[in-house]
């Protein structure tokens, strides 16, 4: 039983594509979310950099 266990946990051929497909998706959500938290923001500071260089 010891040796199937062992076998089993050194048989790790599948797992790396879908640890990476996890990290990619992980990434991504962090990327979206930070462009579109900053781009609300970035839009408001130009938009007043604007208006005040424009008075």
């Amino acid at each position: 039983m010891v040796d199937i266990w062992r076998e089993l946990w050194r048989k790790d051929e599948g797992q790396d594509i879908a640890e990476y497909a996890v990290m990619l998706a992980v990434i991504l959500v962090l990327v979206v979310g930070t462009v579109r938290l900053i781009g609300g923001n970035a839009n408001n500071a130009f938009s007043a950099v604007a208006s005040s260089l424009a008075q």
